[in-house]
């Protein structure tokens, strides 16, 4: 992708334990096109929030990252803290899934936003204050002059995470990671931030990377979406497309589990089986043991492959997964 403003390439994230290496992400590769909104979909504990934090170089020291991630062109993997904490908060920001605990109580929610500010550029305070101010009338904070010296404590779960995303936009990133930013959050609520955050890229032209597990989100909001299960990327399309014709058994799965208006009463789908040990993972598609279309190939972990220009898929059924293992000559294989 030329215009590509985020690239990972074949990342792969592991997490030490006494009881051995929980392989949380395995090799990822995706690329974020400037100005789209791109939505990572899956279940809890698939990796999304592992792979954005990875690339924000926010793990702990038990983590182990390999791998590229390019932001820009530039390599994040194995850059200094010091320069990784330049681009924090600056060209590169996140937001987190709960409001409240990603805000300092002790201090205003506008000293907090100023601060963000005055770390990474050369203002005075006062320029910064009135940045502050000027954020928290674009994420509709009403007045934002006598909410400045508010804690956070005073504000709703609505208006913190209003708060979060100003602070995250205080140096006009180029890039913002949003995990979760709905989760907490009523239905109501959650429509407005969904807005707000349509509304920023639009003005903006902001690139936002969303990070959720709510496919009704990744429908409103985003232009394409990556599905994630057990760690490994399965498909990859534009929301049109992911919806009117998902490709991967695991989308599709997923997608037939969600609960419609006209459903009968107690017959909600579920997918069988269990998600896998992820420190001792199943070779292969780690989705295999749950698919109805398993095969001797899925032993063996499928490539991601375009199936057309925007839309990619790593299973074996696929053809093109098989063209791109087997480029002297595909093997011929069902479809999904």
């Amino acid at each position: 992708m030329s215009d590509a403003i985020l690239t990972l390439e074949h990342v792969d994230v592991g997490f030490a334990t006494d009881d051995g290496t929980v392989s949380a992400v395995s090799d990822v590769s995706l690329s974020v096109a400037s100005g789209e909104i791109f939505g990572l979909v899956g279940e809890s504990g698939c990796g999304k929030t592992t792979l954005a934090m990875a690339t924000m170089g926010l793990l702990p020291a038990s983590a182990t990252v390999s791998g590229s991630v390019r932001f820009q062109g530039r390599e994040l993997v194995g850059l200094a803290p010091e320069d990784l904490r330049r681009l924090r908060g600056d060209r590169i920001s996140m937001v987190f899934q709960d409001p409240m605990t990603s805000l300092d109580p002790a201090f205003s929610i506008g000293e907090q936003i100023a601060e963000t500010i005055t770390a990474h550029r050369n203002v005075q305070r006062g320029q910064a204050r009135d940045r502050a101010l000027a954020l928290l009338a674009d994420v509709g904070i009403p007045e934002p002059e006598r909410r400045y010296g508010d804690a956070p404590h005073r504000l709703s779960g609505g208006m913190r995470q209003r708060v979060v995303i100003a602070t995250a936009l205080a140096n006009e990133p180029a890039l913002m990671l949003a995990d979760e930013p709905t989760t907490a959050l009523d239905v109501t609520i959650q429509s407005q931030i969904l807005d707000l955050l349509r509304d920023l890229r639009q003005r903006l032209r902001t690139t936002i990377v969303l990070i959720t597990h709510d496919l009704g989100v990744i429908a409103q909001l985003c232009d394409r979406v990556g599905v994630m299960y057990a760690g490994q990327l399965v498909e990859i399309a534009t929301v049109a497309e992911i919806f009117r014709a998902p490709r991967h058994p695991y989308t599709q799965a997923l997608l037939a589990a969600l609960p419609t208006q006209h459903q009968e009463p107690g017959s909600l789908r579920v997918i069988p089986g269990r998600v896998p040990n992820l420190i001792d993972p199943p070779p292969g598609c780690r989705f295999a043991s749950r698919c109805p279309y398993v095969m001797d190939e899925c032993t063996i972990v499928p490539p991601l492959a375009h199936e057309s220009a925007d839309h990619l898929i790593a299973c074996w059924l696929s053809e093109a997964t098989r063209a791109a293992a087997h480029p002297a000559g595909a093997a011929t294989g069902g479809a999904a």
